[in-house]
């Protein structure tokens, strides 16, 4: 007889062992269906719960929206002048960031923003042309039907050389106003001349007056033929003056074309030098023009020294 294999197992025993396997097996298989069905089990519960959870907070609103439709009812109907059970609830207001504030700002003032803005740019470049603007020590007004002297000499340079710092800005400056004068009406309404002399003849800047026959004509009545009274009378100011005649002061004759770099040719017969008289006007009133005249006069008198002297 064979021996048998000491390795091998007797056949019972190998039977033993696979039904021990395959029970560890099976019970670790139902332990982990068990626990599943234990989960589940909760899950249903936890959602049965939750379920009448809301099923109850719903039938409350809607008791609450019946309660408070019949109280509305009673309401209309004048049966109660008030309700318990309809309240108007105040929300808690939104805390925004400081970013939502400004933007919320913005959002509901834009209009008046931009009104302010356009006002703010008018107001600044306003501000910006006064302070740029140059603001002149002394003013001289030419008006009169003569280019040459009004634009094309040295005419600001001259009166320039006898004015004085008297605004106080460091700065001396004179300025011409010229105005052109003519008698033909249509060259007067196309240079724009009566809006000029409106706007010149009734400001206080300027109280020294160069013009000519043109400029008397137009202050003159012509029924009387009398001159209105808008000029001083520089024999006063100046007595025994040669060069005046009539109140004015007359440039012909004297080196005022020399001096201002023009030809003889354009200081015509007409031309003249006139102060105008203090008195109150559309865009100022008499004691400004007064005030000019104090500060303009000294000037003129070193003009008229240096055209009149020999």
């Amino acid at each position: 007889m064979k021996e048998k294999d000491k390795n091998t197992l007797p056949e019972e025993e190998s039977d033993v062992k696979l039904d021990i396997q395959k029970s560890v097996f099976e019970v670790n298989k139902e332990l982990r269906k068990q626990r599943e069905e234990e989960q589940a089990q909760l899950e249903r519960e936890l959602e049965e719960k939750r379920l009448a959870k809301e099923k109850k907070r719903q039938e409350a609103y809607e008791k609450q929206l019946l309660e408070e439709k019949k109280e509305l009812i009673k309401l209309k109907q004048g049966l109660i002048e008030e309700s318990e059970t309809i309240h108007e609830e105040e929300e808690a207001p939104a805390v925004m960031t400081p970013w939502q504030k400004f933007r919320n700002f913005i959002y509901h003032n834009k209009w008046w923003l931009g009104i302010g803005i356009i006002f703010a740019l008018i107001v600044g470049f306003l501000i910006y042309n006064y302070v740029t603007k140059p603001r002149p020590d002394i003013v001289v007004l030419v008006i009169a039907d003569n280019p040459e002297v009004g634009d094309y000499s040295d005419l600001e340079g001259y009166i320039q050389s006898f004015t004085e710092d008297f605004n106080g800005n460091g700065k001396v400056l004179a300025s011409v106003y010229y105005i052109q004068l003519s008698d033909n009406d249509y060259r007067n309404y196309a240079n724009g001349t009566d809006n000029k002399l409106t706007t010149q003849l009734q400001s206080a800047d300027g109280v020294i007056v160069i013009g000519g026959k043109d400029l008397l004509d137009l202050f003159t009545d012509e029924e009387t033929g009398e001159l209105d009274d808008i000029f001083m009378d520089m024999g006063e100011l100046f007595p025994g003056d040669p060069h005046i005649k009539d109140g004015r002061y007359y440039l012909k004759g004297t080196k005022f074309a020399e001096k201002i770099g023009v030809d003889e040719q354009y200081i015509t017969d007409d031309l003249f030098i006139a102060v105008r008289e203090p008195r109150d006007l559309l865009y100022s009133h008499e004691d400004d023009m007064q005030e000019t005249l104090d500060k303009d006069l000294p000037v003129l008198e070193k003009i008229i020294a240096d055209l009149s002297e020999e």
